[in-house]
């Protein structure tokens, strides 16, 4: 466990963001995973398990003293060629890529994968790994759409003792309460830090842009929380000092890239064309709970199991229940004082895709205005995009909620 900060604003040195921001970059562009290769080889026998970039229980990983690794995909270095063999083409292209690495070895220094409950073709994508890696771990991580306590609650809380088992007898450590409990107070710490770097870019989106909060959130996927609490905790620090000037731009709320990720290249387009997106579905997985989990429920993991059940977030691959479809997100515009809604779905995603007429009839009747793009996470549409976004920050800029 880290120490908290103890380095005051005025004693930071140099560009500190700009030396987190390109160590985060490095992350994201090793494809081969060596920096989880240098923890293995400074952790003997411990393990590192990928899950989807999307929410897994990663906190119940870290109490058994296994790495949790995001795994999203080839992005735009990656031929897919093998990949194409075990996937028609007509679906998203995360698991393509994602095959594709595995086949082609990048992955081989995890020791298994846990694949959510997502959509039909992660599903599908679990059981074509246990074909393809049969020595190496693989769970299907069921999520609960029931959100009974005694049904749901129940029910998930068995899936996460199932899972710390089977690690354990493949040489995690074995589970105990009070381990799981300091992971959970770790993991508080991260969201309380994340819900700062989110106010940060609501607030001076000029200091914090949406393609800066993504590196670092991103980063954080293959990294020791301790390691990625560090980094936020120094980003926050130094941002709020940088030389940056507020801009003309429109502000907006990005929805879709729950699952697979956009390029950076394209957030960064987006930015360049007028937009501040002051909210967005990005990595999810580490945003997925909403608030603390319970430190002090007499059973942990059932009050890990109640803070996905109670407090998920609501996405499109989450059942609402008697919720209204479209609430959350006219919610998400007014709070972070949005001025449109941006749809970037994955092609092919039918989980974001079969949501959006129902959010977008909901933003309709709220007079909130939107336009919708899709993309692919090796896509070349840069211009484009830039352009259809541009369109958009000018309509609203000029008719408001007419554009």
């Amino acid at each position: 466990m880290i120490a908290e900060s103890t380095a005051s604003a005025s004693a930071i040195p140099g560009d500190v963001c700009g030396e987190i921001l390109k160590q985060c970059r490095a992350i994201l562009e090793d494809h081969r995973l060596n920096h989880v290769s240098r923890w293995k080889d400074a952790h003997p026998g411990q393990l590192a398990i990928g899950h989807m970039p999307i929410y897994a229980p990663r906190v119940l990983l870290e109490a058994l003293d296994v790495l949790p690794v995001a795994v999203f995909g080839g992005g735009e270095e990656v031929d897919i060629i093998r990949g194409d063999s075990y996937f028609q083409s007509y679906i998203c292209h995360i698991p393509r890529s994602t095959v594709e690495l595995g086949l082609g070895g990048e992955l081989s220094v995890l020791d298994g994968m846990l694949f959510p409950s997502i959509c039909d073709v992660i599903r599908n994508l679990g059981g074509m790994w246990k074909l393809l890696f049969p020595e190496k771990y693989s769970a299907y991580v069921d999520l609960p759409q029931n959100f009974d306590p005694t049904i749901g609650g129940r029910f998930y809380a068995h899936e996460l003792g199932k899972i710390a088992g089977e690690l354990a007898q493949r040489g995690a450590t074995p589970y105990e309460p009070d381990r799981l409990r300091a992971a959970m107070a770790l993991e508080n710490r991260r969201r309380r830090a994340i819900a700062q770097l989110d106010d940060l870019r609501r607030r001076e989106p000029w200091r914090c842009p949406a393609s800066e909060a993504y590196l670092l959130l991103r980063a954080g996927g293959s990294l020791p929380i301790e390691e990625h609490l560090d980094l936020l905790d120094r980003f926050i620090q130094a941002a709020p000092q940088r030389h940056a000037r507020p801009r003309d731009n429109v502000r907006v709320v990005l929805v879709g890239a729950f699952c697979e990720q956009a390029p950076l290249e394209l957030i960064r387009a987006l930015e360049q064309a007028g937009c501040d997106i002051v909210d967005d579905d990005f990595q999810l997985g580490l945003r997925m709970i909403d608030g603390d989990l319970d430190l002090d429920a007499p059973d942990p993991l059932q009050a890990l199991a109640m803070g996905f059940v109670e407090h998920g977030q609501a996405t499109a691959s989450r059942y609402i229940g008697d919720d209204v479809k479209g609430a959350a997100l006219i919610e998400k515009v007014r709070q972070s004082s949005a001025d449109g809604v941006i749809f970037a779905a994955a092609s092919f995603c039918d989980p974001a895709l079969l949501d959006q007429p129902m959010l977008e009839r909901a933003l309709h009747a709220a007079g909130i205005p939107q336009t919708s793009f899709k993309y692919a996470e090796n896509t070349g549409q840069f211009q484009v995009i830039r352009e259809q976004a541009g369109a958009f920050s000018d309509a609203v800029k000029l008719w408001g909620a007419a554009g």
